[in-house]
Protein backbone atom coordinates (compact mmCIF):
# COMPACT_ATOMS: atom_id res chain seq x y z
CA UNK A 1 0.00 0.00 0.00
CA UNK A 2 2.68 2.20 0.88
CA UNK A 3 4.48 1.70 -2.63
CA UNK A 4 1.16 2.38 -4.50
CA UNK A 5 0.65 5.65 -2.32
CA UNK A 6 4.26 7.30 -3.07
CA UNK A 7 4.13 6.13 -6.85
CA UNK A 8 0.89 8.18 -6.61
CA UNK A 9 2.63 11.32 -5.23
CA UNK A 10 5.69 10.99 -7.48
CA UNK A 11 3.68 10.36 -10.87
CA UNK A 12 2.34 14.09 -9.86
CA UNK A 13 5.80 15.29 -9.17
CA UNK A 14 6.94 13.75 -13.06
CA UNK A 15 4.25 15.50 -14.35
CA UNK A 16 5.30 19.05 -13.38
CA UNK A 17 8.55 18.77 -13.82
CA UNK A 18 8.01 17.96 -17.02
CA UNK A 19 5.57 20.37 -17.78
CA UNK A 20 8.20 22.85 -16.57
CA UNK A 21 10.74 21.15 -18.66
CA UNK A 22 9.29 20.17 -22.15
CA UNK A 23 7.50 22.81 -24.15
CA UNK A 24 5.29 20.20 -26.10
CA UNK A 25 4.47 18.91 -22.89
CA UNK A 26 3.30 22.58 -21.68
CA UNK A 27 1.55 23.28 -24.82
CA UNK A 28 -0.37 20.08 -24.32
CA UNK A 29 -1.48 20.63 -20.89
CA UNK A 30 -2.32 24.46 -21.87
CA UNK A 31 -5.27 25.95 -20.35
CA UNK A 32 -7.09 22.28 -19.61
CA UNK A 33 -9.33 21.70 -16.87
CA UNK A 34 -8.98 18.56 -15.29
CA UNK A 35 -10.22 16.37 -11.96
CA UNK A 36 -9.45 13.08 -11.95
CA UNK A 37 -8.42 10.35 -9.15
CA UNK A 38 -6.49 7.26 -8.78
CA UNK A 39 -8.06 4.75 -6.55
CA UNK A 40 -8.21 1.35 -5.24
CA UNK A 41 -11.10 -0.90 -4.78
CA UNK A 42 -10.61 -0.21 -0.63
CA UNK A 43 -10.80 3.70 -0.81
CA UNK A 44 -7.36 4.62 -0.62
CA UNK A 45 -6.52 7.12 -3.62
CA UNK A 46 -5.14 10.62 -4.76
CA UNK A 47 -6.97 13.47 -6.59
CA UNK A 48 -5.23 15.03 -9.55
CA UNK A 49 -6.13 19.14 -10.84
CA UNK A 50 -4.71 19.88 -13.87
CA UNK A 51 -5.73 23.99 -14.25
CA UNK A 52 -3.34 26.71 -15.15
CA UNK A 53 -0.57 24.53 -16.81
CA UNK A 54 -0.14 22.68 -13.90
CA UNK A 55 -0.85 19.62 -11.89
CA UNK A 56 -1.35 19.24 -8.13
CA UNK A 57 -2.37 16.47 -6.01
CA UNK A 58 -4.49 15.54 -3.07
CA UNK A 59 -4.49 12.62 -0.80
CA UNK A 60 -7.47 11.54 -0.82
CA UNK A 61 -10.61 11.91 -3.18
CA UNK A 62 -12.78 14.23 -5.08
CA UNK A 63 -16.90 14.11 -4.85
CA UNK A 64 -16.87 14.76 -8.86
CA UNK A 65 -13.78 13.60 -11.08
CA UNK A 66 -13.92 13.97 -14.48
CA UNK A 67 -12.64 10.31 -14.65
CA UNK A 68 -11.48 7.54 -12.00
CA UNK A 69 -8.71 4.91 -12.24
CA UNK A 70 -9.68 2.09 -10.00
CA UNK A 71 -7.41 -0.59 -8.75
CA UNK A 72 -8.44 -4.06 -7.26
CA UNK A 73 -5.54 -3.52 -5.37
CA UNK A 74 -2.50 -1.68 -4.31
CA UNK A 75 -0.30 -4.27 -5.61
CA UNK A 76 -2.03 -4.59 -9.10
CA UNK A 77 -2.13 -0.41 -9.02
CA UNK A 78 1.23 -0.62 -8.66
CA UNK A 79 2.60 -3.31 -11.32
CA UNK A 80 -0.05 -1.61 -13.67
CA UNK A 81 1.36 1.90 -13.14
CA UNK A 82 5.03 1.21 -13.27
CA UNK A 83 4.79 -1.28 -15.78
CA UNK A 84 7.36 -0.69 -18.81
CA UNK A 85 5.26 -0.37 -21.14
CA UNK A 86 2.13 1.11 -19.53
CA UNK A 87 -0.71 1.68 -22.29
CA UNK A 88 -0.64 -2.29 -23.11
CA UNK A 89 -0.53 -2.82 -19.18
CA UNK A 90 -3.70 -0.99 -18.51
CA UNK A 91 -5.23 -2.67 -21.46
CA UNK A 92 -4.53 -6.36 -19.93
CA UNK A 93 -5.52 -4.64 -16.62
CA UNK A 94 -9.10 -3.61 -18.19
CA UNK A 95 -9.23 -7.23 -19.28
CA UNK A 96 -8.71 -8.92 -16.39
CA UNK A 97 -10.88 -6.44 -13.83
CA UNK A 98 -8.09 -5.25 -12.41
CA UNK A 99 -8.31 -1.97 -13.71
CA UNK A 100 -11.74 -0.36 -13.76
CA UNK A 101 -12.02 2.79 -15.50
CA UNK A 102 -15.26 5.44 -15.07
CA UNK A 103 -16.48 8.56 -16.05
CA UNK A 104 -15.39 10.58 -19.00
CA UNK A 105 -13.37 8.25 -21.61
CA UNK A 106 -12.42 11.55 -23.66
CA UNK A 107 -10.54 12.92 -20.68
CA UNK A 108 -9.19 9.10 -20.15
CA UNK A 109 -7.62 9.09 -23.47
CA UNK A 110 -5.94 13.00 -23.38
CA UNK A 111 -4.89 11.73 -19.65
CA UNK A 112 -3.12 8.59 -22.05
CA UNK A 113 -1.39 11.26 -24.23
CA UNK A 114 0.07 13.40 -21.25
CA UNK A 115 1.34 10.25 -19.83
CA UNK A 116 3.29 9.64 -23.09
CA UNK A 117 5.35 12.39 -22.47
CA UNK A 118 6.71 10.76 -19.40
CA UNK A 119 8.44 7.88 -21.85
CA UNK A 120 11.71 8.16 -22.79
CA UNK A 121 12.63 8.90 -26.36
CA UNK A 122 12.71 6.08 -28.65
CA UNK A 123 16.56 5.44 -29.53
CA UNK A 124 16.60 4.38 -32.62
CA UNK A 125 20.10 2.59 -33.87
CA UNK A 126 22.43 4.10 -36.35
CA UNK A 127 21.86 1.28 -39.12
CA UNK A 128 18.44 2.09 -38.67
CA UNK A 129 18.66 5.88 -39.88
CA UNK A 130 20.99 5.08 -43.24
CA UNK A 131 19.41 5.68 -46.33
CA UNK A 132 20.59 2.07 -47.44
Amino acid sequence: MLKFKFLLWVFAQLLQRKIRSDADCARYVGAKQLVFQIRTASGAGRTYVIQDGAVRSFAGLSGNPSFTLSFATPAKGFEILSAKDVQPAFVRGVGSKDLAISGDFREVLWFQGLTSFLQPPRVIAAWDRSPF
